[in-house]
């Protein structure tokens, strides 16, 4: 038993050495991630629920007349309505007709802890479908919004994409960086 048990907590840490990266899961998220363009400017976006919502930054639609959302597969949808918005939040929702699309899962981001390791997805500079690993530096509050900090490289284009946790969950949504360092 005590020799299984230590048996067990060896292969643990090699499970947890194995996967000090993010690449058994970057392939699965990229799939949830879509480019949001319009007519005046782009961003990126994340699929929340398989029939085709997505959530991403106002300030990525916003003054736009049209908005596209391009998958991961290179599918390119009309955004059919703007389902709601909190401008403060800078968050908003989409809907685009499609089905059985990848919606990624939500993790807790009142669990999340400094230190953590964490990736940004998203399109920046209209390099599709990028990604970039950080950690948690900090938690800010602004405007009464609590705010996860990251040093993770974040570029015009990411904002309105996900930032996922070590199991593929989206914890926030990229929407700044602050700049001049």
């Amino acid at each position: 038993s005590n020799i299984q048990l230590t048996e067990l907590k060896d292969e643990l840490k090699n499970i947890k050495i194995k996967s000090a990266d993010f690449s058994a899961i970057v392939n699965d998220v990229l799939q949830s991630v879509v480019s949001v363009t319009t007519n005046v400017g782009q961003g990126s976006g994340a699929i929340i629920d398989r029939k085709g919502y997505i959530v991403t930054n106002v300030h990525v639609i916003n003054g736009a007349s049209t908005i596209k959302a391009t998958t991961f597969s290179g599918d390119t949808y009309d955004v059919t309505a703007i389902v709601g918005y909190d401008g403060n939040a800078d968050i908003a929702v989409l809907k685009i007709d499609a089905s059985n699309l990848r919606a990624l899962n939500f993790g807790d981001s009142d669990n999340v802890k400094v230190g953590e390791k964490v990736i940004a997805a998203g399109n920046p500079a209209g390099l599709a479908f990028t990604v970039t690993e950080g950690i948690v530096s900090a938690f800010r509050t602004f405007n009464g919004i609590k705010y996860i900090q990251t040093d993770v490289p974040i570029n015009p284009g990411n904002s309105g994409g996900p930032l996922i946790n070590t199991k593929g969950e989206i914890i926030g949504i990229n929407n700044f960086k602050v700049g001049g360092f």
